[in-house]
């Protein structure tokens, strides 16, 4: 057990933003107590809403009265499976309407979705387990197992994955062939091949199960984008095709436990169906994992690193400096095998790139956005871009400019002794050289791999981790290695195939269940346990898996939020206890001390169970109040008797935690010079929220976009009329402040009043 310090969120990425916010959405139709009034639509567009219905209330029901009730609504979709609901065409300004309906529980906007691969399938113990047989006498190989994939498609005609391919329904182009399609220059898109090869290739590349029949989903097209309706409609499709096994590497930033995507993907586990899904490349700041990695059911999945030879940099004369280096996504990689004069670069501006051709330049985070740092240090010449954070820690950074240079981020620590360095050569008149070396690292959380828990429920998310950096896999025409938790969740996926094929008769629940009890608990370079809201239960290992004869779930455990002051001190969740061998066995539970800084367990008492047989058990947790001086808590319960002890990691909180209170924010034109229309998510809603907009490179106030209170939780939309706007249209520094209790955030975004813009900085008061 062991106390954690506040984590300091790092900044999203404009992608995130944009993700997050794809579908504008006004409120603004009227409606009397005879009936729905009809409004002028001619200079709207319509757009794509979801429909969630009550349970007692049938679609059909529904549907009737949409119809009747709301002028021009087109029914897109019924979902009846994994989510039931509805997707429905109409204007913005009719939105509002629809949950005034009889029978409609809520309605959402279509979020967008996004694509978030050597040695890792032996890694994970994949190879290892192929000479075990199964029930029938047939090796494991996911032989017979249908494993569904939603992503952007397949390259079928690949000699990988030709023999395995079975079909499938492309929701794009609406029709039978979910072949990968083209982004908007004309390149093809290669994520589901890689997916797919990842999961089942059989050929030069060998994935986790690599005779598993695979089924692609065409949810995301040209440029590897979807929205709501098409991943739920996909999801629809495979249960109604009864696959065993479905993947989404797919997310959106909406870290919430109630978004459509993640309740159907619990609908599909209810349904038989094992559920995986990548956690998100928003990390390593918490609480970014996102919709549907945050689904309670399916196996959300991070990424770690398998055996890799890893660059980091060092200076000439300070061997025993070891600087770890983040590369920004959209750069060329950090390959130099010479050595490299370093430069101070300052800000990135261009009159701060002074005789750096040719040379690895420094530059300082802030001032301008990152990409035009790049721009100008490559401009200028220079071989390689080191940008240092302008805050304490590590930050991730990527552009959708490719660029020709390789360009890292380091930490503020590292960038001020490279910094110091500069100077104190420069006084000598000589020059800074950096090298790199190659360093084994293997077994530790990738940077890129997003963290959790999941807001308001407080889940433990990710549930596993599995190789996610340099996997090497089939895309269309060839083969490639990738990075991301996209890559880490089909290795869930093969494996959980694997399990099925040996274990026909578990439930999804008893899949992950295995999964997370056998999992490896990774150490941080401190040789520390990560904590549960990085890892999970840890990095699957198959070999274990196959082989346990005791399940105990859930596999993580979430005691919630305790706050001062609250009468209620106990704290209580159940788990189920299986033994699965052949012999009686008799389990314990166990903490690591009975008692700390104001925890007093009541774990239970030994158990015995016969071959075949399950129990439940309590597990009380009652907390001291005068004793606790902590935020957060997390540590491990172990429960013996099985082949291998079974870890179960726990996480409490002692008062609200500290989340972000502005998820993503993003303003847009609504109409024809009607106005505009922002979006702001927040969790947990605020009391107070304000945008205030400056001058962007002065600063200087230049007016209050908005200012509104008692905000709910979740998705807050606003529309302004162009003659209600403080200022005159041109590009701002937008401050956006939310405050809720004594939790305060900010949010600053350069935006134009006739496109949304880029740079994002948090800040938390």
């Amino acid at each position: 057990m062991k106390k954690n310090n506040k984590k300091e969120a790092l900044t999203k990425q404009k992608k995130v933003i944009m993700i997050l916010l794809a579908v504008i959405i006004c409120v603004t139709a009227s409606f009397t107590d005879k009936g729905f009034m009809k409004t002028s639509h001619a200079q709207e567009k319509p757009e794509t809403a979801i429909v969630a219905v009550e349970d007692n209330t049938t679609l059909k029901e529904v549907r009737e009265k949409l119809e009747n009730g709301i002028p021009n609504i087109e029914i897109l979709r019924s979902y009846k499976k994994g989510f039931k609901g509805l997707a429905v065409k109409l204007y913005p300004s009719q939105l509002d309407l629809l949950s005034t309906v009889e029978g409609v529980k809520r309605a959402d906007e279509s979020a967008a979705y996004n694509t978030s691969l050597k040695d890792s399938v032996p890694f994970i113990g994949a190879e290892a387990i192929r000479g075990l047989l199964d029930q029938r006498g047939v090796h494991l190989t996911g032989k017979g197992i249908k494993v569904g994939i939603i992503d952007t498609g397949i390259d079928y005609n690949h000699p990988d994955l030709h023999r395995n391919y079975k079909g499938g329904y492309d929701f794009v182009d609406k029709d039978d062939n979910p072949l990968e399609g083209k982004d908007k220059e004309g390149k093809e898109t290669m994520h589901g091949t890689h997916v797919a090869g990842i999961i089942g290739a059989n050929g030069t590349v060998r994935g986790v199960a690599p005779e598993a029949d695979l089924y692609m989903y065409r949810a995301l097209g040209p440029g590897g984008q979807g929205s709501t309706e098409q991943i739920l409609a996909a999801i629809d499709k495979a249960i109604e095709d009864e696959v065993d096994i479905l993947n989404l590497s797919l997310g959106s930033p909406i870290n919430g436990p109630d978004w459509p995507t993640s309740e159907a993907l619990d609908k599909a586990a209810e349904a038989g169906i094992v559920a995986v899904t990548s956690s998100g490349n928003s990390g390593p700041a918490m609480w970014s994992v996102g919709s549907p990695g945050t689904a309670d059911k399916a196996i959300s999945v991070g990424a770690s690193i398998p055996p890799l030879r890893m660059p980091k940099i060092t200076l000439f004369n300070q061997p025993e400096l070891s600087i770890s280096i983040q590369p920004i996504q959209g750069t060329a990689p950090w390959q130099f095998r010479r050595d490299l004069p370093l430069v101070d670069g300052g800000l990135g501006m261009k009159e701060d790139l002074k005789s750096i051709k040719g040379k690895a330049v420094l530059i300082e985070r802030g001032g301008i956005p990152l990409i035009r740092k790049i721009v100008n240090a490559r401009k200028a010449g220079a071989d390689a871009v080191l940008i240092y954070n302008n805050v304490a820690g590590s930050f991730a950074a990527g552009t959708e400019e490719i660029q020709p240079v390789p360009a890292v981020t380091i930490t503020r620590e590292h960038g001020e002794q490279l910094r110091n360095a500069i100077e104190e050569k420069d006084k000598k008149s000589s020059s800074a050289v950096l090298r790199t070396v190659l360093e084994e690292e293997t077994d530790h959380m990738a940077f890129f791999s997003s963290r959790g828990p999941v807001t308001r429920s407080w889940k433990i998310k990710p549930d596993v981790v599995a190789p996610g950096v340099d996997i090497d896999s089939t895309v269309p025409h060839g083969y490639l290695a990738l990075n991301g938790t996209s890559m880490a969740a089909p290795h869930i996926a093969g494996a959980a195939a694997l399990l099925k094929q040996a274990r026909p008769e578990w439930s999804p629940e008893q899949i992950k269940a295995a999964l997370m009890n056998t999992a490896v608990a990774l150490k941080d370079d401190s040789d520390n346990d990560y904590p549960p809201f990085v890892q999970g239960a840890g990095r699957v290992d198959m070999t274990k898996a196959i082989r346990t004869d005791t399940l105990v779930y859930p596999g993580t455990l979430s005691f919630g939020v305790w706050t001062l002051g609250d009468e209620k001190r106990i704290h209580e969740e159940t788990v189920v206890v299986e033994n699965h061998s052949k012999q009686t066995k008799t389990y314990s539970f166990r903490t690591e001390t009975d008692s700390f800084l104001g925890l007093r367990w009541e774990l239970p008492k030994r158990m015995t169970l016969k071959p075949g047989k399950k129990k439940e058990a309590k597990i009380r947790l009652e907390i001291e109040a005068g004793a606790v001086d902590y935020d957060q808590l997390d540590g491990v319960l172990t429960v013996e008797g099985g082949n291998e002890d079974i870890r179960l990691p726990y996480l409490l909180f002692i008062n609200e935690p500290d989340y972000p209170r502005i998820g993503a924010f993003d303003l847009q034109p609504f109409g024809r010079n009607r106005g505009y229309q922002y979006e702001v998510y927040m969790p947990g809603g605020a009391e107070e929220l304000q945008i205030a907009l400056y001058d962007p490179d002065t600063y200087a106030f230049a007016g209050i976009l908005d200012k509104e209170k008692d905000i709910k939780p979740g998705l807050y939309e606003q529309k302004l009329s162009v003659k209600d706007l403080p200022v005159p249209e041109g590009k701002y520094r937008a401050v956006v402040y939310a405050r809720a209790g004594d939790k305060e955030e900010v949010i600053e975004t350069i935006i134009h009043l006739e496109q949304t813009r880029i740079d994002e900085k948090r800040s938390k008061r």
